[in-house]
């Protein structure tokens, strides 16, 4: 089985390019910034960057809502392939088609990356007439203010 799920930043804006022909199809290149969970010693390296490819409709949605600094997750498969260069040297390429990719984060978090991606919490007021929640208790459920029962709407 070949499959593949990254979640990472996008390091540029999709590159796009249309195919030749009677039917042209949308051919999107981006490269993912995919966190290490671990540091190799020696090495200053926190990332690794990996080219993604999509075809067709994921390619134009891509053109059309991916930004570089924007979080995603892709599925796909790794394709492997070869090709000469100008120079006459052989070139080895591996690309992780892309089958699925979607967002990993709001659009407010995403256009806080430049912060580091975190962004001060305020909870709004409640509405008027209700009473506000209490506090989380210890078991990370949060309770429910007395007096709301008969707005629930089950019993």
């Amino acid at each position: 089985m070949n499959k593949v799920i990254l979640m990472g930043r996008l390091t540029r804006d999709p590159e796009v390019r249309y195919s030749a022909g009677e039917n042209a199809t949308a051919v999107a290149r981006y490269t993912l910034a995919v966190d290490r969970r671990f540091r190799r010693e020696g090495s200053d390296q926190t990332a690794d960057f990996i080219g993604c490819v999509a075809f067709g409709r994921s390619a134009e949605f891509a053109e059309k809502y991916f930004r570089q600094g924007l979080k995603i997750v892709v599925t796909g498969r790794i394709q492997t392939g070869s090709y000469t260069n100008k120079d006459g040297v052989k070139v080895y390429t591996t690309d992780v088609v892309v089958e699925d990719q979607e967002f990993a984060e709001s659009k407010n978090a995403s256009q806080g990356a430049s912060d580091g991606g975190y962004q001060s919490y305020q909870r709004s007021a409640p509405a008027p007439g209700r009473p506000a929640p209490s506090a989380a208790s210890g078991d990370g459920f949060m309770n429910i203010p007395d007096g709301i029962d008969e707005e629930l709407p089950f019993n």
